[in-house]
């Protein structure tokens, strides 16, 4: 019988809850509706816990405020299960007021507030991102500075769950500014070498392609589906890259030279190249790099733009051997590697006939 007091308290609280923060809603929709759910995952949590609730009680719960609260949205049983996440994950980082009972009647969300640990700026960006972003971050990511990461990414260049996802499986918070540059020695601006670092990757997803390993004198095959793909591949490169030309025809005494791919980087204020290649970086490919940027500066360039910069993308480097051939270069030039939908995992190698096998098969 206590237990369905208990239960019935629970509707009540819940309903409660809900209502008092529809009403503060239209004008803090999104950072309500957060606190919100912090409050009910933290409800839920501590149920859990004490009452050893499963899944079958939230179905019910979920049925319950459905009749108290007739076309109520976002409190199905698995999203209080993802209330639930969000509380378990982020409960150190908030300060709960220790009046606050078990209970959630005539619970105050604004005695729920951010721990000194995180900044009012990261406060601001963290409201700003919905449910259903902050949701997918935790479920992809380890770390909290992963966590902040995205999180501030996705506030500050408004990325679309769609956009979020991949950014998630291209592991750009691992791969941000890990690639081997030059930076140091070729950018004197140090606020402008921070944001090159961040702009570039170690390591490119272009899952969009789906091409077989393919010899060094294909390369228009990776650069014909990148350009079919150009969308595709702006989200991978990030924010601020606006697409000029591939293919750029660059002329220097009477002679013709084509880059492969040419953009400008609005936050960086400069040209950027991509060379591609289709195999094993090589050193020789940042002479012909080096030769390329000097043109663009000189010829392409405007007077207020910093000078541009080139990323050579290559199926395989040795950062040893990129690291010495970036010595005696002048211009900023980094290596990245790309991987495409056709690259198989190292974990699969061996376990899986390869393309040759499987047409000896089919025939």
């Amino acid at each position: 019988m206590e237990s369905i007091t208990n239960y019935s308290e629970s509707i009540k609280a819940l309903k409660s809850a809900i209502l008092l923060s529809r009403y503060k809603a239209v004008t803090l929709v999104n950072k309500e509706l957060l606190l919100l759910y912090f409050t009910v995952g933290k409800f839920i949590s501590e149920k859990t816990k004490k009452e050893k609730w499963g899944a079958k009680v939230l179905e019910n719960l979920s049925n319950d405020l459905q009749n108290e609260l007739p076309g109520l949205r976002g409190f199905s049983a698995t999203n209080m299960k993802r209330m639930r996440l969000f509380f378990e994950s982020w409960e150190e980082h908030f300060l709960i007021s220790p009046s606050l009972t078990d209970q959630l009647e005539g619970t105050d969300l604004q005695d729920i507030k951010f721990s000194p640990s995180l900044t009012v700026q990261f406060e601001k960006k963290f409201t700003n991102v919905s449910f259903t972003h902050h949701i997918e971050i935790l479920q992809n990511t380890k770390s909290v500075d992963e966590r902040i990461f995205y999180i501030q990414k996705t506030a500050t260049e408004f990325w679309s769950l769609a956009a979020l996802k991949h950014q998630l499986k291209n592991k750009s918070f691992s791969n941000s500014g890990s690639l081997p540059n030059n930076f140091l020695k070729t950018i004197s601006n140090e606020e402008i070498r921070n944001k090159a670092l961040q702009s570039f990757k170690d390591e490119y997803l272009l899952d969009f392609i789906n091409i077989e390993d393919t010899d060094e004198q294909d390369e228009r095959v990776l650069e014909s589906g990148i350009v079919q793909n150009i969308k595709k591949f702006l989200m991978s490169l990030g924010t601020d890259f606006a697409f000029i030309s591939n293919q750029y025809r660059l002329i220097v005494e009477d002679e013709e030279y084509f880059l492969d791919l040419l953009f400008f980087n609005r936050r960086l204020q400069c040209l950027v190249v991509f060379e591609l290649k289709t195999g094993k970086f090589k050193p020789e490919y940042l002479g012909k790099m080096n030769f390329y940027l000097s043109a663009l500066d000189e010829y392409v360039k405007q007077p207020h733009e910093q000078p541009s910069i080139g990323i050579i993308l290559c199926k395989e480097k040795k950062n040893k051997i990129v690291e010495f051939s970036f010595r005696d270069f002048n211009k900023a030039m980094g290596v990245s590697t790309y991987k495409t939908s056709a690259t198989l995992p190292k974990a699969f190698k061996g376990l899986i006939p390869d393309a040759e096998t499987f047409k000896k098969l089919m025939d």
